[in-house]
């Protein structure tokens, strides 16, 4: 097993990043950490990161450096990435991916022909939870997806926008949609599957920045279930909730704010029947890795056997698509059906016209 060694770019989410390779040290080691923050270079090395430049291009084109994790704010992301695929490093690249369906596009043209791999950010899939509800669904148990509710209530306050990058289209891409509740989301999408049309609305009434802080969605669903999502950052407290009404059982999440889909879930049987082919196929569950940690381990298998990587620029666009009809809708006040194409007025973004 080739151990390969990671430059980080941008030391904020990037420290949960690097607590996640520290604990894969026989496949990742991190021999650098970029910030143009010298307090956040200071602690990166104070912590025994080997390197800690100010300039991404310290580390690009180095032989010694497999992969270089893109962990900066939102509007950065295309021409880091771009940078690093050309200088041939495989790349890991943080949530929201980009901010329009043709920049995931012209990322995915800079990855075809690049020879290092690229995956997108989606590490709540690595969840427990959500994993044995997959269990149960690739074993037939839940029957067909009926209706799903998703809640986003977490508090964020003029102290988590005092940063001058967030709150505004032009650095975050977003808000409570793009940053917040995007992973919530990917989940429901990796339940139900492909929505066939949405309506959104959103509002800006819990802080004075420029994007959304509150939104409401109807989803409906190819396989003809429907959803809801409320979210919000002007909750009292922090909590994420999925609950998933199936024919033969109902499966809810805990309500840990940043990790829904890790355990404990709740699985309630439609009869005892039921009851027992849930706890036949919990018997045989076996707990894996979770989180960032979960996401890192099976980039490394992939790699090592040449696999695509376990989170695609597919999975990642699926994810930008949902965000660029919510944005459509709300701005249009009408349902948007998916998929969208080059020809959809958002295909270049959703952050407002001027």
């Amino acid at each position: 097993m080739r151990r390969l060694n990671v430059a980080i770019i941008g030391f904020g989410i990037g420290k949960a990043h690097r607590d996640a390779f520290r604990r894969l040290p026989d496949r990742f080691h991190v021999q650098a950490v970029v910030d143009t923050d010298p307090e956040r270079r200071a602690e990166a090395a104070r912590q025994g990161v080997p390197e800690t430049p100010d300039d991404i291009a310290a580390v690009l084109g180095r032989d010694d450096i497999d992969v270089v994790d893109i962990c900066t704010p939102p509007a950065s992301h295309v021409s880091l990435a771009e940078r690093a695929l050309a200088a041939g490093h495989h790349v890991i690249l943080e949530k929201p991916l980009v901010g329009s369906l043709a920049e995931c596009d012209r990322l995915a043209a800079a990855a075809t022909t690049a020879r290092g791999v690229l995956m997108p950010i989606l590490q709540y899939r690595w969840g427990n939870g959500l994993r044995r509800l997959r269990c149960l669904i690739d074993l037939g148990i839940t029957g067909p997806l009926h209706a799903a509710t998703v809640e986003t209530h977490w508090n964020r306050g003029p102290g988590y926008f005092a940063r001058p990058w967030r709150g505004k289209f032009a650095t975050e891409l977003g808000g409570c949609l793009t940053n917040h509740a995007i992973h919530a989301h990917d989940l429901l999408r990796c339940i139900a599957g492909d929505a066939a049309d949405v309506f959104a609305r959103v509002a800006t009434r819990i802080n004075p920045i420029e994007v959304e802080d509150n939104a409401a969605i109807v989803f409906r669903f190819v396989s003809g279930a429907m959803a809801t999502s409320s979210v919000t950052l002007g909750s009292v407290e922090n909590m994420s909730r999925l609950r998933f009404v199936f024919q033969n059982l109902t499966a809810e999440s805990g309500l840990a704010p940043h990790a829904p889909g890790r355990d404990p879930w709740r699985f309630t049987p439609r009869d005892d029947a039921i009851a027992t082919r849930i706890a036949a196929a919990m018997e045989s569950f076996e707990i894996a890795p979770e989180f960032f940690e979960g996401q890192f381990a099976a980039f490394h298998a992939a790699l090592e056997a040449g696999l695509p990587p376990p989170v695609t620029l597919q999975d990642a666009r699926a994810a930008i698509e949902l965000l660029t009809a919510f944005y459509s809708s709300a701005a249009t006040n009408a349902p948007v059906s998916l998929p969208l194409g080059p020809e959809h007025p958002f295909y270049e973004g959703w952050a407002p016209r001027t």
